[in-house]
């Protein structure tokens, strides 16, 4: 039996908190060399998800490297903005969450901690997450096998016991590897259908 359903939140719930559309986005408003801009993301951003440094040392490096026509916290804004809600997604689950209380929902995801807490409070996702294991919390990034050790410690729960859903291949795969049951998340419907066999106990591989 399903006890508890990790989910990651970037391209499942939200958009992509800081993906390379959004880079791009950021370069072309903002009059930045893209490819610079990316060289150092790259260089910088791992240690950024983990919590090891702020945002403000992320765009230190990334950004505010020479002199800009534009603030700090403009670019900032611009950042949160970037984060929406995918349609329908959260109404969704939230549902399927009130007619299956005795699920336990948790959400495993890559982000850092100044972008994690902003998209936490703005789309109130405590209403649908009873825990957030977070790399910025955690110290590690998926597809680190830790990370899903401790997912699997927080929520007391054996490997078989969980589903975890993510638009990634290859971080549903490193979740496999754990043993827990992971699925691809290519669109709602498909999602939601899994969800609904999870609740009435009928799902099978």
């Amino acid at each position: 039996m399903i006890k508890t359903v990790f989910f990651d939140i970037g391209g499942v719930m939200l958009t992509n908190g800081w993906g390379h559309v959004s880079r791009e986005n950021a370069a072309k408003k903002f009059g930045i060399d893209y490819a610079e801009m990316d060289y150092q993301h790259d260089f910088i951003f791992n240690i950024y998800e983990i919590g090891a440094i702020t945002l403000d040392e992320y765009l230190d490096t990334v950004v505010f490297n020479q002199s800009r026509n534009f603030s700090r916290e403009e670019f900032k804004a611009f950042m949160f903005q970037q984060s929406q809600e995918l349609p329908q997604m959260l109404s969704l689950f939230k549902k399927w969450k009130q007619e299956n209380p005795g699920i336990q929902i948790i959400s495993l995801n890559n982000e850092g901690r100044e972008l994690n807490q902003y998209r936490i409070i703005t789309f109130k996702l405590h209403e649908l997450f009873d825990a957030f294991v977070s790399s910025c919390e955690v110290g590690m990034r998926k597809p680190d096998p830790g990370i899903y050790s401790i997912a699997l410690g927080i929520a007391q729960r054996e490997p078989e016991e969980c589903y975890y859903f993510d638009d990634r291949p290859a971080l549903v795969l490193a979740a496999r590897k754990q043993g827990i049951q992971g699925y691809l998340h290519e669109k709602p419907e498909t999602t939601l259908d899994i969800l609904r066999k999870i609740g009435k106990n009928e799902f099978k591989e």
